[in-house]
């Protein structure tokens, strides 16, 4: 018998979320020169994540300041940028923005519910990825990459593993668009019209569950331990930065292994990577 198990998968939150904090900052990689922005912009969601100074220390730091220069209502320039941040006990959700915006990890963009990834940002998740790349591919992991469109018979067939995000998947009916008859914008072309629907990527078991139908011809094809790095799209109507938006950055392990037995111990070796 074969098992197939889906044994991790990550968003870009919940990715920061299981390193230990200490995993960012005091690795020789983010202390070096050639990771200088990187560094840079961790110190910045480190100083950010501080509590804010009691009230008579901060008004003695206001009075040096003011005798430095600086001035304006912010009394100092940049460096007061910080000044009166919410603290996190206080209201952890304005906290968790104010940090994001302090950072300059993130920009809106035109398209409501997608996120704009600055180099602040990205390079977060570079370190992130080629860390965790790391700890995955010691477990034997490999690497491949699967479409980002899906049929939707795919999903229709797993009609109960989709349930929970059916109505956020983004539908792709035509393959081409045309100008309008005012020749003023473009719509999509009556003629263009897809035979069958695709979904763009909400997440991959489908897709990959049919490739292992055709790469598993025997036990001895066996174990079969496939990672995947991509970006996926879920149309949420309520959203916020890192942790959930219409497009966002995860990655996803997907296993086939000749037991539960084996299935069962590889999902939780992966716990802990």
């Amino acid at each position: 018998a074969i098992v197939t198990k889906r044994i991790l998968a990550i968003g870009s939150a919940s990715a920061i979320a299981r390193l230990p904090a200490c995993a960012l900052c005091r690795g020789s990689a983010l202390a070096s020169a050639r990771h200088a922005p990187q560094a840079s912009a961790l110190r910045g969601l480190r100083a950010c994540a501080a509590p804010a100074a009691p009230a008579e220390k901060q008004g003695e730091q206001d009075q040096k300041q003011g005798k430095r220069g600086g001035g304006g209502k912010a009394g100092g320039g940049k460096r007061s940028g910080h000044k009166g941040m919410t603290t996190r006990e206080d209201d952890y959700s304005a906290w968790y923005q104010e940090v994001i915006a302090a950072a300059d990890l993130v920009d809106g963009s035109p398209v409501k519910g997608c996120m704009v990834i600055k180099p602040n940002g990205m390079a977060l998740w570079d370190e992130l990825r080629a860390e965790l790349d790391t700890r995955i591919r010691r477990t034997g992991a490999q690497n491949a990459y699967f479409p980002l469109f899906i049929p939707v018979s795919f999903l229709s067939k797993e009609a109960e593993h989709v349930e929970g995000f059916a109505k956020e998947c983004a539908v792709v009916t035509h393959h081409r668009l045309r100008a309008t008859a005012e020749g003023k914008g473009v719509e999509p072309d009556p003629e263009a019209k897809l035979e069958e629907p695709l979904i763009v990527r909400p997440t991959s078991e489908t897709m990959i569950w049919h490739m292992f139908g055709k790469w598993i011809m025997s036990y001895r094809d066996l174990p079969l331990k496939i990672n995947q790095w991509a970006n996926v799209v879920r149309w949420e109507l309520r959203t916020r930065a890192f942790l959930r938006s219409a497009e966002f950055l995860w990655q996803e392990g997907h296993t086939a292994h000749a037991s539960e037995a084996e299935a069962d111990a590889c999902a939780r070796q992966m716990l802990d990577v």
